[in-house]
């Protein structure tokens, strides 16, 4: 039926896997979390000082799927895995960047503080249109 598979229980040359050794070696203070929470999603950005991308989670990327993706819930637990991987940085202070309206702000937020980071400032920059596009018709039913 094919051929045997051989399972190595570890690598012979002690080295670590990819996604372990690129964590070790970004070793980061301070740093930057932008949520943005729409009504369909949440998704989180960790960046340092000068804007660059550490990483990143979204409700979807975390396997929520329809009209879950945008529960506080869900949000939570994109706040939650971001918190994971911003520890493994040596991530300690943090100034958090919130954009949008969805019901997911604050539980991201939660989320994330609540592994003990030291959050430096909060700050809201929801887009705010002023008179731009021409809103919908109304639906007719």
């Amino acid at each position: 039926m094919g051929k045997k598979r051989i399972v190595k229980q570890g690598s012979e040359d002690g080295s670590q896997s990819k996604a372990q050794s690129f964590s070790s070696r970004k070793r980061v203070d301070t740093g930057v979390l932008v949520v943005e929470a729409t009504y369909n999603n949440t998704k989180a950005v960790l960046t340092d000082t000068k804007g660059n991308t550490l990483s990143w989670s979204s409700s979807g990327a975390l396997g929520f799927k329809g009209a879950r993706k945008g529960t506080p819930f869900a949000a939570a637990k994109v706040g939650e895995t971001l918190a994971g991987k911003a520890e493994s940085m040596g991530l300690r202070d943090v100034s958090i960047i919130v954009r949008g309206v969805g019901s997911g702000r604050e539980s991201a937020i939660r989320g994330f503080v609540s592994k003990g980071f030291n959050v430096l400032s909060l700050k809201d920059e929801t887009p705010v249109p002023h008179n731009g596009p021409k809103p919908k018709k109304p639906r007719r039913v």
